[in-house]
């Protein structure tokens, strides 16, 4: 069973925290959380590029020249694509980009980027964040005092003051445990979890 410390705001140890093996020592499954990551990806994609064909542009209904006698190629419409003005030939139009991942598959890799942070020393633990208001300059004190880069912060409910005062610093996120993914858990180097979000994290993805 793995443990972390278990640390105050103010960067001081409180104690220690024992973790569930099925959720922060799970066997690191790669393929996973590779297939989550581009599905995630996939399904942010706003699908807003188009073009239009020879069949969509305006015009071109008449031919532009008979067919024969008259020395130069045939054609039948001034919007072909090889045309100036014309249509484009096999461009782009919208599709749908989104890919479905089986909910095991999905909780296998929430599980296994949560063991790589644990195994990896990358995974910090607080008691509580006081934060009454929003303060960029407390919020990048505590992140000092924890030593940490690049940091993932993980709240157990919504805190405008966390987040605002998170909102400045680059390189840095606070997000709800409910919206907790792979990718982030994966592009941000460290992780920090309050105490009652680990728990809410144990209690839905223990096996």
């Amino acid at each position: 069973m793995p443990t972390v410390k278990l640390v105050s705001f103010q960067g001081e140890q409180v104690s220690d925290l024992q973790l569930s093996d099925s959720v922060f020592a799970a066997p690191i499954h790669v393929p996973a959380m590779h297939q989550v990551v581009v599905a995630q990806l996939a399904n942010l994609r706003q699908v807003t590029h188009s073009c239009k064909g020879r069949g969509e542009v305006r015009g071109g209904g008449r031919k532009p020249w008979r067919q024969k006698h008259t020395g130069r190629a045939r054609h039948g419409s001034t919007r072909s694509p090889i045309w100036v003005g014309g249509g484009v030939a096999h461009g782009p139009s919208p599709r749908d980009y989104s890919q479905k991942v089986n909910k095991k598959v999905r909780r296998l890799a929430l599980r296994s980027a949560l063991s790589l942070k644990v195994r990896d020393n990358l995974l910090t633990v607080v008691d509580h964040i006081d934060l009454d208001t929003p303060s960029t300059k407390e919020m990048l004190g505590f992140i000092d005092k924890m030593g940490v880069k690049k940091p993932l912060i993980v709240l157990h409910e919504p805190n405008d003051a966390v987040s605002k005062s998170v909102r400045n610093i680059p390189d840095a996120r606070a997000i709800n445990v409910g919206n907790i993914n792979v990718y982030d858990l994966l592009n941000y180097q460290n992780l920090i979890l309050t105490q009652e979000a680990v728990a809410r994290i144990e209690e839905v993805y223990s096996i």
